[in-house]
């Protein structure tokens, strides 16, 4: 069985990565201001911010801060200070400007070149969920950034500069705003501004040198669920239909499906392209855990995969759910991934209420007119 720390392709490319940024010489580098959370560098302009609730993938670089998840509202202000951190960091490797003849490297522009200016700000907040682990800080890092437009503004020039930008599946502003008349999981200001309900969505132009696409992955953890690809960084931000702490959480109750989680990590691995036998290559960040590579998620997706399977064997044979439990499933993987937080009980539960097949609603009988 796979252990459970950084297997050694990730611990190569991660030094290498944190070496040629300039960063501490530790696998594991705590944030810059020495807070709770931890920060790694992944690859390119990827940096992994664990310990905020759920993951977070950051690219900072001169074009600014784009996150994926904002982690859970309790850790925000740590979160915020280690992205500050980051800023700082590359705004002090930046080489200083050269003063030369021209009037272009004088007076305030030359000024305005000061590599120890702030930071360009964050810009874009990506969510993988509606889940309050993963949204539950969109309000503070919005407030904290800025977003910059260009000629087809409408309305008045001065919201061009409001916030950071939120995106997502469009599911997950139903999710977080409530619509229902119940109350609203975040403040308004945290929300989705740009939603998309298509297969995937592609930022329109390159950021930190990346193109990034956001591909939804559909009935998965939930009905809301995306992945993050950042093609130069060669980076997939997975939310949690991949969680190296524990079997995946499916949230039936809001459109999960363990078929969706197995489409999910397939489509993950359609990405991913190793170094040398399913090793290295395309790094991998989870909804929770450690930084992975296919490899990691190979495995993951056919312990899923197997234990799916099994359940579905135990449907077609007219097994109650009790039975399918006493018949233990996963009990070849639970010393690896059945937790206090997840057990293995709850996701075979989870799983076999997803895999039965739904009972047809009852059709409606037309009511015959009254005679008058």
């Amino acid at each position: 069985m796979r252990q459970t720390g950084l297997s050694a392709a990730a611990v190569a490319v991660a030094a290498a990565a944190i070496l040629a940024n300039g960063a501490r010489t530790t696998p594991r580098a705590q944030a810059r201001d020495g807070s709770d959370v931890d920060v790694l560098p992944v690859h390119g302009s990827l940096y992994l911010i664990a310990g905020a609730g759920a993951n977070i993938a950051a690219s900072v670089g001169k074009d600014g801060v784009l996150v994926v998840d904002s982690g859970a509202a309790a850790m925000t202000g740590k979160v915020l200070a280690a992205i500050r951190g980051l800023q700082s960091e590359l705004a002090k490797r930046e080489p200083a400007p050269q003063v030369g003849w021209g009037a272009e490297t004088r007076g305030t522009l030359q000024q305005s070149l000061n590599p120890f200016a702030p930071p360009k700000p964050i810009r874009y907040v990506i969510n993988t969920s509606a889940d309050l682990d993963h949204v539950g800080g969109n309000e503070t890092l919005v407030k904290a950034g800025k977003t910059f437009t260009g000629g087809n503004v409408a309305g008045d020039i001065a919201d061009a500069g409001q916030g950071a930008a939120v995106i997502a599946y469009e599911n997950v502003l139903t999710r977080v705003s409530a619509p229902t008349g119940e109350k609203a999981a975040l403040p308004t200001d945290g929300w989705p501004t740009d939603t998309f309900f298509q297969a995937s969505m592609k930022l329109s132009h390159f950021f930190n040198g990346d193109g990034i696409q956001i591909i939804h992955i559909p009935s998965a953890h939930s009905d809301g669920d995306s992945i993050v690809y950042f093609r130069h960084s060669d980076v997939i931000a997975a939310g949690d239909i991949f969680d190296m702490t524990h079997y995946p959480v499916i949230d039936v109750g809001r459109g999960g499906s363990i078929n969706g989680i197995v489409d999910g990590l397939n489509t993950v691995l359609d990405l991913v392209i190793p170094e040398f036998r399913m090793e290295g290559g395309t790094m991998v960040v989870p909804g929770h855990g450690r930084l992975s590579d296919g490899g990691d998620v190979a495995y993951y997706r056919d312990m899923v995969t197997i234990i799916r399977d099994r359940i579905q064997d135990g449907i077609k044979k007219g097994m109650t759910l009790e039975q399918v439990k006493a018949a233990k499933p996963t009990a070849d993987y639970d010393p690896r991934w059945s937790t206090k937080e997840y057990s293995a009980d709850q996701f075979i539960e989870a799983a076999y209420k997803s895999l039965v097949p739904k009972k047809p609603a009852p059709a409606k009988t037309a009511t015959p007119p009254k005679k008058k």
